[in-house]
Formats: structure tokens, sequence, C-alpha cells
């Protein structure tokens, strides 16, 4: 069981490994348009260049059912798995199935292509037309049937009742909710189990609902960001919890913290991982609370800093940051060990050992 998750799950970071570039695009292209007072339109004779970024913004939206469901099939079946994974994600926009349909497509038109590849036998005349042509129309038959008259409907109505749900939280719940999303997804900092809640956040944004993306890209930087706010702090106190080591990694990771990049937290986190990640948990679940209650919104799925202008209520955002990073910033500084000089040597030692001459036979 547990290889199958793993199957599936990467097949799944596979497809968004591919669809990134098109959600920031596109995210980009909406934010920018409607700071220049840009909105989408769908007549030519309306267009303005304002227009024209938020409307190509919105059309780039629109192929994430489709991307998402193409690249899973690509993942499970190569090549032949692409064309009939893009029409089932334009099944699952026409039915209004969005995101998840997209998934769901994906994986099942992906193993139906597997399928075929595997147990139809053809004459060796046709076994040039496999790949190009059989594959792809026949798993798009059988699975386009199976989503537009079995799971089409079912679908639509998870969707709609996640939908529903979101939109119907009151003050406390979205507070609630907001910590659990933020925390979650800043847990193992940008590893694969924050993956999961941003990859919602992901799926809500193609509904319109714009609040958990505003939260994913404010908690992702609050690690970072608090693991510095602690080296100032503890130079403050004169309490010593980072070796010289660790001083040069926050430096490299507090720049890339504000361009939405928590990795770089990983080396500094992996010398007292449970301290670090209760601290910088608890300040990314503090930054989702204030940002979801408040009604944040972010239209741009990546970005940092730099794309808080564009969200719905910029200083909201800025206070939930703020307010995150100086939690866990606070709380590092309380409960980490003051270094002493001998295990700042161990540590060092540790950290620059080279293991180049050892060998496994």
């Amino acid at each position: 069981m547990k290889k199958i998750v793993e199957e599936l799950k990467q097949h799944a970071l596979t497809a968004i490994s591919y669809m990134l570039p098109l959600v920031v695009a596109s995210g980009l292209l909406i934010a920018i348009g409607n700071l220049m007072g840009g909105e989408n339109v769908t007549e030519l004779a309306k267009m303005t260049i304002p227009n024209a970024l938020t409307s190509l913004g919105v059309l780039g939206m629109g192929l994430l059912p489709s991307f998402i469901a193409g690249y899973i099939a690509y993942s499970i079946a190569d090549r032949p798995g692409i064309a009939p994974g893009f029409l089932m994600g334009q099944i699952a926009s026409f039915l209004g199935a969005g995101f998840l349909g997209g998934m769901i497509g994906g994986y099942l038109v992906g193993y139906i292509a597997l399928l075929i590849r595997k147990t139809l036998k053809v004459p060796k005349w046709a076994e040039a037309l496999m790949p190009m042509m059989i594959i792809p129309t026949l798993s798009a038959i059988i699975a386009g049937l199976i989503m537009f008259f079995v799971i089409g409907n079912p679908i639509v109505w998870a969707t709609n009742g996640l939908t529903n749900f979101i939109t119907g939280l009151d003050q406390s719940q979205k507070g609630a909710y907001g910590f659990i999303i933020g925390a979650l997804g800043c847990i193992d900092f940008g590893g694969p189990i924050s993956k999961v809640p941003n990859l919602i956040c992901d799926g809500l944004l193609l509904e319109g609902i714009k609040g958990p993306e505003g939260i994913k890209v404010l908690a992702a930087m609050v690690p970072p960001l608090g693991i510095t706010f602690s080296l100032v702090l503890s130079k403050l106190f004169k309490k010593k919890i980072y070796s010289s080591q660790e001083v040069e990694n926050i430096k490299i990771a507090f720049p890339m913290g504000l361009c939405m990049i928590s990795e770089g937290v990983i080396p500094i986190a992996m010398n007292d991982l449970i301290r670090t990640v209760i601290c910088t948990a608890t300040g990314c679940g503090i930054t989702g609370a204030i940002s979801f209650s408040l009604g944040n919104e972010s239209a741009v799925p990546s970005g940092g800093v730099f794309v808080i202008p564009a969200m719905s209520e910029p200083m909201a955002a800025l206070l939930a940051l703020i307010v995150g990073s100086a939690v866990t910033g606070v709380m590092l500084v309380l409960i980490k060990k003051r270094k002493t000089g001998q295990e700042e040597i161990i540590l060092e030692q540790e950290e620059e050992m080279d293991l180049s001459d050892i060998k496994i036979m």
C-alpha cells in the first residue's frame, strides 16, 4: 500500500513541476493586469493592454486542469498519455470538476493507456502506430466515457462541496483552518508533506478561492525570516544559539526566504530538528490564521514579498508575515539551548566531515 501511495504521489509531483511555470506566469499576469486597472474581457473590442494581461492570465489558469491531467498521464504512461490526459482535463473543465477532476482524469487515463500499452498486441506493421494513434485514441475513448457518464458528477459534487465549505467559514473557523493550512504548508520546509496542502491551495485558486493561496505564499517565507529574526534577538540578548556555520547558512536562507524558498532553512533545522519545526510551524500557523481571518487573498501562487502589493489586503498580509516571523524568532530564542564552545566545534566538525573517501562494498 505504501508503495502505491508513493507512486501516486510521484506522478502528482511530476505534473506539478510542469504545471508550476504556468501557474506562476498566469498569476503574475493577472496581478500585473489588475494593478494597471485591467479586467477579464471576452470581446476584442474591449481589449486594452491591462485587460489583455488580465485576460491572458485567466486563460492560463483555465488550462490548469488540462496541465495537471496531461502530465500525470505522461508520468504514468510516457508520451502516449499526454494527449488523452489533456483531453481529460478539458472534460474536467467542461463538467466544472476543476482541478480535482483534472487529477482524477489524469490518473484514470494514464493507467488505462499504460494497460493498453502492456496488454494490447497488434500486427508488426501497426506497432509504429501504437504510441501516436492507437493508445491515445483508445485510452481517450475509454476514460472519456467513464468521466462523462460515471465519475463526472460525483467529482463535481465533491468540488462544489469543498468550495461551499471554504466560502461558508466564519471568522473563528477561518482562523483555525488558516492556522492548519499555514502550519502544514511549511512543516518540512518545501518537502513532500508541505506539497499536499499547497497543492490543495493551488486547486482552490482555480475555483476562484484565493484566501488559501495567500496563506501558502506568506507561510513559506516565515521559517527563514523567523530564524533570521531569532539570530538578531540572540545577539541582542547575548544568548548564542547558532554556531558560526549556522550563522553563515542563515545569511543565505534569508534572501531565499524573501523569494518564498524555504529550503534554505533545512541545513539549520537539521541540527535541532524538533525545536525548529515546533517554532516554525507555530509561526506559519499564526501567519495563516491572521491572513485568512482578515480576508487576505492572492491570485499569484508564488513570488514571495514581491507579490504582497498584488494581494487583496497587502497590509494584512504584511502584518501576518511579521507577526508569524516574530513568534518563530522569539520561540527559538526561548527554547533553543545555548551553544557552548565545545558543542560548536563538534557541530562544525560534523558539517565539514569529508565523506568522499568512504566506499560501500
